[in-house]
C-alpha cells in the first residue's frame, strides 16, 4: 500500500525557485517522495503532521565531517592545526579500536541528524584495518540518515589502496541511504601519478572524490595534468589563488568551506567571497567537533558574518543555498535531495518558529541564518521516514550510547597517556 504523509500548515522555504516559498503551505509525501507542494492539499488518507508554527525546509547537507573524532568533543577548542594533527592523528588515533570508531561515528551522525543534517559525508581517515572501516560503515547504516562514507584509506602514505577501495565499494553499491565516495590523498602526500590512478579508479567505480587542499599550486598542478573535474570537492582551499578558483569553476568542481575550523586553526580567511567572484558556488561543512560545534546553523553564521565584514556581500538566502541545494549538488545528490521539490526524496526538517529565541519570525531565511540553532529542530524526515519527532530522535537509546562513548574515550585517553579534564595541550615541537 502507498504510504502518504501530509505536512500541513507550515511556512515552506523550498529552496526551489520553481516552487517558491509559501507563508502557509502543505507538502504531500508518498512512499518517501515529495509529490506536491501547495497552499492547501486535500489528502484524507494521509498521516498528518501538523507543521503550524514551523518552518518546513530541506534538511541540511554537510559534505565534510570526520565523525570518528566525536569522542573528543571540545578537547581541541584552543588547538592550532599542528596541535590538532598531533593530538588526533599521532596521539589518539593509534589507540582506536573498531568499537571506538563505531561509537564515535554513530554518535556523530546522530548529532548531525539531531541538528537537522539529513545528508552527511563522513570523511574517514582513521586508516588502520578493514575492521575499522567496516565499523564506520556499520555505524552510518545504524543511524537513520542519508550518509556518504568517504574512504580516505591509507591517508598520509603513497601505498596502493585500490584493493581496499574495491572491497568497500562492493559493500556499498550505491543504491541505499549509505553510499560511498573516495577521499583522495593529495599530490603533496603521494605524487601526481597516485592521484591520477585514484581518480581513474573512482571514475571506474562511479565514485565522487574529495580532497583537502590549502596552499597555492596544487590546483594548478592538477589542471596542468588534466585532473580537474566536476566530480571532485576541494576542502578548505584558503591559500589558493583567484586564478586557481577560476580553474575550479571552469572544471565544474565543488568547494567545501569549514569557516569555524579554518579561522580558529590558522588556515586564513574563508574563500567564500573569492569563490563566488570566480564563479564557484561554495558549500559549508563542520569538519571536526573536537574544535567546533557540530551544527550547520553556527557554521552558516560564521561564514555570513566574516564575509559581510570583509565586503558587505552575501545575503542570508545564499547561506541556505550553500547548505542545501549547492551541497547536495557537490555530493551528486541534487536530483534526490536539497530542496522541497516534487519528485525528490522527502529529506525535510521542521524548525520551531514559536521558540522565544526566534519569535516572531518575520523573515524565515534571515531568522534561520542569523538566529537558528539545533534547539529549533522539532522534526526530521529522511526519505519520508520520521527520524526525529517533537525534538527527540526516534528509536535511539541515547543513555546507552553515551555510556559506550565515555568508556571509549576514557580507554583511548588512558592508552595514549593523556588527561580528559581539559588540561592537555599537545605540543608539536615535543612530538
Amino acid at each position: 500500500m502507498t504510504k502518504k504523509t501530509l505536512l500541513t500548515g507550515g511556512t515552506v522555504v523550498s529552496m526551489d525557485p520553481a516552487v517558491g516559498d509559501l507563508a502557509r503551505g502543505d507538502v504531500l509525501i508518498e512512499d518517501g517522495v515529495i509529490v506536491e507542494v501547495a497552499a492547501h492539499i486535500d489528502a484524507p488518507d494521509a498521516e498528518v503532521i501538523d507543521a503550524s508554527d514551523r518552518i518546513v525546509m530541506p534538511g541540511f547537507v554537510d559534505n565534510h565531517r570526520h565523525s570518528w573524532q566525536t569522542s573528543f568533543r571540545g578537547a581541541g577548542a584552543d588547538w592550532t592545526f599542528p596541535e590538532w594533527a598531533l593530538a588526533m592523528h599521532r596521539t589518539v588515533k593509534p589507540h582506536y579500536r573498531p568499537e571506538d570508531v563505531y561509537v564515535g561515528t554513530l554518535l556523530g551522525r546522530l548529532e548531525a541528524l539531531h541538528s537537522g543534517v539529513t545528508t552527511m559525508l563522513d570523511w574517514y581517515h582513521v586508516a588502520q584495518t578493514h575492521a575499522h572501516e567496516d565499523a564506520a560503515v556499520a555505524a552510518l547504516r545504524d543511524a537513520p540518515g542519508r550518509s556518504i562514507f568517504c574512504l580516505g584509506a591509507g591517508w598520509g602514505t603513497a601505498d596502493s589502496v585500490d584493493a581496499d577501495i574495491r572491497r568497500v565499494r562492493t559493500e556499498l553499491p550505491g543504491d541505499g541511504l549509505v553510499t560511498m565516495a573516495l577521499g583522495l590523498r593529495g599530490p603533496d602526500d603521494t605524487g601526481m601519478d597516485t592521484v591520477a590512478r585514484e581518480l581513474k579508479l573512482a571514475a571506474e567505480l562511479g565514485l565522487r572524490t574529495s580532497l583537502h587542499i590549502e596552499a597555492a599550486g596544487t590546483v594548478t598542478d592538477l589542471h596542468e595534468h588534466g585532473l580537474l573535474g566536476e566530480t571532485t570537492t576541494f576542502v578548505h582551499a584558503n591559500g589558493i589563488s583567484d586564478e586557481e578558483l577560476r580553474m575550479l569553476a571552469g572544471a565544474g568542481a565543488s568547494l567545501s568551506i569549514s569557516p569555524d575550523v579554518e579561522l580558529k586553526m590558522g588556515f586564513g580567511s574563508p574563500v567564500t567571497g573569492r569563490a563566488l567572484a570566480a564563479g564557484v558556488r561554495p558549500t559549508l561543512s563542520v569538519d571536526d567537533v573536537p574544535s567546533v560545534g557540530g551544527d550547520l546553523f553556527s557554521t552558516m553564521r560564521t561564514a555570513f558574518a566574516v564575509q559581510r565584514g570583509l565586503d558587505g556581500g552575501l545575503r542570508s538566502r545564499d547561506l541556505l543555498e550553500f547548505t542545501t541545494v549547492d551541497a547536495a549538488r557537490s555530493c551528486g545528490l541534487d536530483s534526490r535531495t536539497g530542496s522541497v521539490t516534487p519528485g525528490k526524496d522527502a529529506d525535510l526538517i521542521l524548525l520551531r518558529t514559536d521558540d522565544l529565541t526566534v519569535f516572531p519570525v518575520t523573515d524565515p531565511a534571515g531568522t534561520i541564518v542569523s538566529a537558528g540553532h539545533p534547539g529549533l529542530v522539532d522534526t526530521v524526515l529522511v526519505a519520508g521516514q520520521v527520524v526525529k519527532r517533537d525534538g527527540v530522535l526516534v528509536g535511539v537509546d541515547l543513555p546507552a550510547l553515551r555510556t559506550r562513548l565515555l568508556a571509549s574515550r576514557d580507554r583511548i585517553a588512558a592508552a595514549a597517556g593523556i588527561p580528559v579534564d581539559g588540561t592537555w595541550r599537545p605540543r608539536p615541537e615535543q612530538k
